[in-house]
């Protein structure tokens, strides 16, 4: 398994609008053009394990066969991957720890939006997906957040439902980028790396509005 550090402002995949537009599958096979060749599943092209937003910076485990993308699949179903994130909130509150366990679910009206179940009656679309989220302040509005479930925006949701919404989302109740952002970040989301059962991605620099050096886990 290798690691890349993914830059904020970079897909992932192709975006839809653009099958040859730039993203790290792209990047990937132009190094490494061999990975091409292999029987990849539909959505793991090129040995990516896992996605990020394309605003979210840093680590990406990219496997390097077919049987070690297995191996990390299997991973992440049983939940034995821990994943630490950094961020910056848009708000303040009262405390410094928190547990922000509550299912989530696509927005029934809104497509690529996903809301959090407050009740019995909280219109979604699909079924409500268990997910869990650790948060942790390291310092002022830089948090550390930790999960071993991987929802679509569950960092991003999780926080906007506690009021800790990460600046710049837009989404989520986080408001506007800030004008001086580093380029390509829309909201401020870092992937520091995952770890569980003897694997672990590479160290990855932090990014430069992460003031507060953070360890990866």
């Amino acid at each position: 398994m290798r690691t890349l550090c993914k830059p904020a402002g970079l897909p992932v995949f192709p975006p839809h609008d653009d099958a040859g537009g730039d993203c790290v599958l792209a990047r990937l096979l132009a190094e490494e053009p061999g990975r091409a060749e292999l029987p990849w599943p539909a959505g793991f092209e090129g040995g990516l394990a896992h996605r990020l937003d394309t605003s979210t910076s840093g680590a990406l485990a990219v496997a390097d066969d077919l049987a070690e993308l297995e191996a990390l699949r299997d991973r992440f179903a049983r939940k034995a991957l821990l994943k630490t994130y950094v961020l910056r909130a848009a708000r303040d509150v009262p405390w410094d720890e928190h547990v922000v366990e509550v299912a989530l679910a696509h927005d029934r009206r809104r497509k690529g939006r996903m809301v959090a179940q407050r009740g019995a009656s909280t219109a979604h679309r699909g079924r409500w997906i268990p997910a869990r989220t650790e948060l942790t302040r390291i310092a002022g509005d830089l948090w550390r957040a930790e999960m071993r479930t991987g929802v679509m925006h569950q960092i991003r949701l999780h926080c906007a439902f506690v009021g800790l919404p990460l600046l710049g989302d837009r989404l989520y109740g986080g408001g506007p980028t800030p004008p001086d952002a580093p380029p390509g970040v829309t909201f401020f989301l870092h992937h520091v790396g995952l770890q569980g059962e003897g694997i672990a991605t590479s160290p990855v620099p932090a990014p430069s509005w992460a003031s507060t050096t953070v360890t990866g886990a």
